[in-house]
């Protein structure tokens, strides 16, 4: 059974077929999805669609890309929201200094800690974006030793790996994991312990292989719990269970 922990099916590409998607992903053994939102709409439309689907949870937030100009009714707003019992976390919130459009990173810097205090607040565990900014999303959620979280499309190195897993919190791996470049990936999974992983479509993107370039969903996500498996020498549908497993107890699902 596959835990999507990171799919984005509020997207608008879902539209013309998200209902008869979401049934076949049943049939083909996806068994929960975690759906977070990256602004107050789209945070709006997961809570809408854990209403609407039994095996669809959402986490709310706002992405350092979406970040710029926040106000105090936005954290207002995603605080009633993040009070839905079908939002199990706080996200995708973190920081990004790949693209030069994105907010400055002092401004990225306070929207993330305003959220992370909104997690602490609400006793809810954090999903952490984190691309080119290693240095910085350590440092700032050493100031929350109280908050758990995962790292999302983790892409740093074993040393980081170690340093978060044993704080308590999670990495999560996505399809780049299985592309011919990601040579480090073998090495950086098979360093963390089996119960602090967690696989991610985030559909619609990051495709495995060998379905690049076509728009993602949850079952596709058997190639890189395939990869998973190897680093960690285990049969597949034990690498399934570890990290289905791992996602109830991360987002506290029963």
């Amino acid at each position: 059974m596959i835990f999507d922990t990171h799919a984005h099916y509020d997207d608008p590409i879902y539209d013309p077929d998200r209902a008869r998607l979401f049934a076949e992903l049943k049939e083909n053994g996806v068994g929960l999805i975690l759906n977070p939102g990256c602004d107050l709409s789209s945070s709006r439309r997961a809570v809408e669609l854990a209403e609407e689907y039994d095996f669809v949870y959402a986490a709310v937030g706002i992405h350092p890309e979406e970040c710029g100009g926040v106000t105090e009714a936005d954290y207002d707003a995603l605080r009633q929201l993040a009070r839905h019992p079908k939002v199990v976390a706080i996200g995708e919130i973190g920081l990004d200094y790949h693209w030069e459009d994105n907010p400055g990173k002092e401004e990225q810097q306070t929207v993330f800690r305003r959220q992370l205090q909104l997690a602490r607040e609400l006793s809810l565990p954090v999903i952490v974006h984190d691309r080119e900014a290693h240095a910085d999303s350590l440092a700032m959620i050493r100031e929350f030793p109280d908050l758990d979280g995962v790292f999302h499309c983790f892409s740093g190195s074993v040393e980081m790996a170690k340093l978060l897993w044993q704080r308590g919190w999670y990495l999560g791996f996505d399809g780049p994991v299985t592309y011919k470049n990601a040579r480090k990936a073998p090495e950086v999974i098979a360093s963390v312990p089996l119960d602090r992983i967690l696989i991610e479509s985030d559909a619609p993107w990051l495709s495995p292989v060998p379905y690049r370039g076509k728009r993602n969903r949850s079952d596709w996500l058997r190639a890189v719990a395939e990869k998973i498996a190897e680093s960690h020498g285990v049969s597949l549908s034990e690498a399934e269970d570890a990290t289905f497993y791992n996602g109830r107890r991360f987002y506290r699902i029963p």
